[in-house]
Protein backbone atom coordinates (compact mmCIF):
# COMPACT_ATOMS: atom_id res chain seq x y z
CA UNK A 1 0.00 0.00 0.00
CA UNK A 2 0.90 3.55 -0.46
CA UNK A 3 -0.30 7.10 -0.01
CA UNK A 4 -2.80 7.65 -3.09
CA UNK A 5 -3.50 11.38 -4.46
CA UNK A 6 -7.36 11.81 -4.52
CA UNK A 7 -10.01 14.51 -6.00
CA UNK A 8 -12.61 15.79 -3.97
CA UNK A 9 -15.76 15.46 -5.59
CA UNK A 10 -17.29 18.32 -4.64
CA UNK A 11 -14.43 21.34 -4.14
CA UNK A 12 -12.16 19.21 -6.83
CA UNK A 13 -8.95 20.16 -4.44
CA UNK A 14 -6.33 17.09 -4.03
CA UNK A 15 -5.98 15.19 -1.22
CA UNK A 16 -4.20 12.40 0.56
CA UNK A 17 -5.92 8.96 1.15
CA UNK A 18 -2.99 7.79 3.48
CA UNK A 19 -1.61 4.35 4.14
CA UNK A 20 -3.15 4.33 7.84
CA UNK A 21 -6.26 5.42 6.89
CA UNK A 22 -6.64 2.83 3.91
CA UNK A 23 -6.08 0.34 6.65
CA UNK A 24 -8.81 1.63 8.74
CA UNK A 25 -11.31 1.50 5.47
CA UNK A 26 -10.00 -2.10 5.31
CA UNK A 27 -10.46 -2.82 8.84
CA UNK A 28 -14.11 -1.86 8.73
CA UNK A 29 -14.86 -3.75 5.45
CA UNK A 30 -15.08 -0.33 3.16
CA UNK A 31 -13.81 -1.00 -0.07
CA UNK A 32 -14.95 2.28 -1.78
CA UNK A 33 -12.13 4.98 -1.85
CA UNK A 34 -13.50 8.48 0.03
CA UNK A 35 -14.68 10.83 -2.48
CA UNK A 36 -14.60 14.07 -0.55
CA UNK A 37 -11.57 15.63 0.90
CA UNK A 38 -11.91 15.78 5.12
CA UNK A 39 -13.31 19.19 5.06
CA UNK A 40 -15.89 18.67 2.42
CA UNK A 41 -16.88 15.64 4.31
CA UNK A 42 -16.86 17.36 7.82
CA UNK A 43 -18.95 20.52 5.84
CA UNK A 44 -21.30 17.54 4.58
CA UNK A 45 -21.66 15.62 7.84
CA UNK A 46 -22.43 19.19 10.02
CA UNK A 47 -25.01 20.10 7.23
CA UNK A 48 -26.86 16.57 7.81
CA UNK A 49 -26.80 17.67 11.70
CA UNK A 50 -24.28 14.75 12.26
CA UNK A 51 -26.02 11.76 10.99
CA UNK A 52 -24.68 8.81 8.77
CA UNK A 53 -25.34 7.31 5.76
CA UNK A 54 -28.20 9.83 4.71
CA UNK A 55 -30.48 9.12 8.46
CA UNK A 56 -31.99 12.24 9.39
CA UNK A 57 -31.97 12.85 13.52
CA UNK A 58 -35.41 11.74 15.23
CA UNK A 59 -37.41 14.94 16.25
CA UNK A 60 -37.63 15.63 19.94
CA UNK A 61 -40.43 13.55 21.53
CA UNK A 62 -43.45 15.26 22.62
CA UNK A 63 -43.65 14.95 26.23
CA UNK A 64 -46.76 14.62 28.67
CA UNK A 65 -47.52 15.41 32.42
CA UNK A 66 -49.65 13.45 34.80
CA UNK A 67 -49.63 12.61 38.54
CA UNK A 68 -48.20 9.21 39.55
CA UNK A 69 -50.38 7.11 40.37
CA UNK A 70 -48.08 5.35 43.44
CA UNK A 71 -46.62 8.88 45.12
CA UNK A 72 -48.35 11.34 43.97
CA UNK A 73 -45.91 13.39 41.98
CA UNK A 74 -45.96 15.13 38.98
CA UNK A 75 -44.59 12.37 36.54
CA UNK A 76 -43.52 13.18 32.80
CA UNK A 77 -43.99 10.80 30.23
CA UNK A 78 -43.32 10.08 26.30
CA UNK A 79 -47.57 9.04 25.69
CA UNK A 80 -50.85 10.46 26.21
CA UNK A 81 -52.02 9.31 29.82
CA UNK A 82 -55.37 7.51 29.94
CA UNK A 83 -57.49 8.04 32.86
CA UNK A 84 -57.94 4.31 32.80
CA UNK A 85 -53.92 3.42 33.33
CA UNK A 86 -51.97 3.90 36.21
CA UNK A 87 -48.69 5.95 35.13
CA UNK A 88 -45.79 6.42 37.55
CA UNK A 89 -43.33 8.66 38.16
CA UNK A 90 -39.11 7.25 37.05
CA UNK A 91 -38.62 6.67 41.08
CA UNK A 92 -41.84 4.43 41.67
CA UNK A 93 -41.63 2.70 38.29
CA UNK A 94 -38.17 1.19 38.04
CA UNK A 95 -38.84 -0.85 41.39
CA UNK A 96 -42.17 -2.05 39.91
CA UNK A 97 -40.56 -2.63 36.93
CA UNK A 98 -37.77 -4.93 38.72
CA UNK A 99 -40.24 -6.51 40.57
CA UNK A 100 -42.11 -7.69 37.46
CA UNK A 101 -39.15 -9.05 35.45
CA UNK A 102 -38.07 -10.97 38.55
CA UNK A 103 -41.45 -12.47 39.41
CA UNK A 104 -41.69 -13.46 36.25
CA UNK A 105 -38.52 -15.37 35.33
CA UNK A 106 -39.24 -17.41 38.54
CA UNK A 107 -42.61 -19.35 36.94
CA UNK A 108 -40.96 -19.99 33.39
Amino acid sequence: MTDQILYCRDCNQEFTFTIGEQEFYASRGLTNTPSRCPECRAARKQANGGSHGGFQQREARQMYTATCASCGNEATVPFQPRDDRPVYCRDCYQPRETSYSTNNRSSW
